[in-house]
């Protein structure tokens, strides 16, 4: 009996965990099978629909429009300073920072070579002046000579001695002469080398800001300013300091003149802006980059701008009278620019327009387009003129609130 009941057991056992199974079975195919249905379902309905598209509406352009362009801040003046004699760095006197003035000393150069060669021209200008004094003794004696000869009564003298004394005397001048113009030439070789004495003390051209120093003592030095030369400091004038901005051509309307205001931005200045002025345009667009340059004089006693700077310069456009409209929504081709407009009746429509102003993220069309208009932005290389699409935020069609809105 108890084995007969044991093996009862085991069969019911049996049987129970193949009904579990046969229900598991079941549920994962049932589920399986509901799965595969909704995905075919919801592949069919998408395929089916219309695709949805991000549109924007056509708006007039601001009364007043900003355009911020970066620049860049220059100095007033720039100089690198070259030796104008060879020598050694006696001494410098004023390293980077350091503002000097007009004439200041800035370093002091010793000329060994130059010295002597002045010494050598002096010498040889004090020869030059005692050989005028030795002609003119030989002109005077001549002079003489040739007036007792001159004045003699004929047949005292013969023709010829007269001659003689005569062509003695003119070479006594000619001599002369020609030593008197030694002497000038002798003093203009001492002025000139007296000259370049002065340049031993190399002196700051205008009042400014010593930015780089590249001597030290003891340094050779070269006169000149060629590419192998080695330039002695380099200075600048940064009060008033110039702005550089290169401006797009499609506001040379508005910027291509002189006393348009502007705000200048930086970091440094900790936001706040400083006001200023167009001083000069180029008045000329560059046919490569398309742009022209314009240049700001700012006042800068403090010195809150420097050389270099990189600056962000805005102004203030006046109404252009055209539509303006997001960058994204513009398609470029080889046609040229183009805007997805969505129709009235929700299909897709492509068209031309020209491109009055570029402000980066925002472009202002003059034709092509009106204002109410809806265009597509980033629109898909897959939907082709004549398409319909559906209007992101419109019900889709067949949705319950599509058909109560029906």
């Amino acid at each position: 009996m108890p084995s007969n009941d044991m093996g009862r057991t085991l069969q019911r056992a049996a049987l129970a965990v193949a009904v579990l199974l046969l229900l598991a079975f079941l549920i994962v195919h049932f589920t399986k099978s509901h799965t595969e249905h909704s995905l075919v379902h919801d592949a069919r309905v998408a395929a089916s629909s219309e695709p949805a598209v991000d549109v924007v509406i056509v708006q007039s352009a601001s009364a007043a429009a900003s355009l911020t362009l970066p620049g860049e801040t220059a100095a007033w003046y720039e100089s690198t300073i070259y030796a104008r004699v060879s020598g050694y760095v006696a001494k410098w006197y004023v390293d980077i920072g350091d503002h000097v003035k007009s004439g200041q000393l800035l370093a002091l150069i010793d000329t060994p070579e130059l010295d002597a060669e002045l010494l050598a021209a002096r010498a040889k200008l004090q020869i030059s002046q005692a050989q005028v004094k030795v002609k003119q003794a030989d002109a005077a004696f001549a002079a003489s000579t040739y007036a007792r000869w001159r004045d003699s009564p004929k047949g005292v003298v013969s023709e010829q001695e007269r001659e003689d004394k005569k062509a003695g005397d003119a070479s006594a001048q000619a001599q002369l002469e020609a030593a008197r113009a030694q002497v000038n030439s002798d003093q203009a070789d001492v002025d000139r080398l007296t000259a370049f004495e002065q340049f031993k003390h190399v002196t700051a051209p205008y009042a400014g800001t010593i930015v780089e120093r590249r001597i030290d003592i003891g340094n050779l030095v070269t006169a000149g300013s060629s590419s192998s030369t080695t330039s002695l400091y380099r200075m600048a004038q940064d009060d008033p300091i110039r702005v550089f901005v290169d401006v797009p051509q499609s506001a040379a309307a508005d910027l291509m003149k002189v006393g348009v205001a502007a705000k200048i931005f930086t970091n440094e200045l900790s936001g706040q802006p400083i006001m200023g002025h167009i001083t000069r345009t180029s008045d000329a667009i560059d046919p490569k980059a398309r742009t022209f340059r314009a240049e700001l004089d700012i006042p800068n006693p403090d010195r809150r701008l420097v050389a270099g700077l990189y600056v962000q310069v805005g102004f203030q456009l006046q109404n252009s009278g055209m539509s303006q409209v997001p960058a994204a929504a513009l398609m470029f081709s080889s046609g040229g620019p183009r805007v997805a407009v969505v129709t009235s009746n929700g299909t897709v429509r492509f068209q031309a327009v020209t491109i009055g102003r570029d402000d980066g993220d925002k472009v202002e069309l003059s034709s092509g387009v009106a204002d109410g208009e809806r265009l597509v932005l980033n629109i898909s290389n897959q939907i082709v003129a004549g398409e319909k699409v559906r209007v992101i935020g419109d019900p889709p069609p067949g949705s319950s609130v599509a058909m109560r809105a029906q």
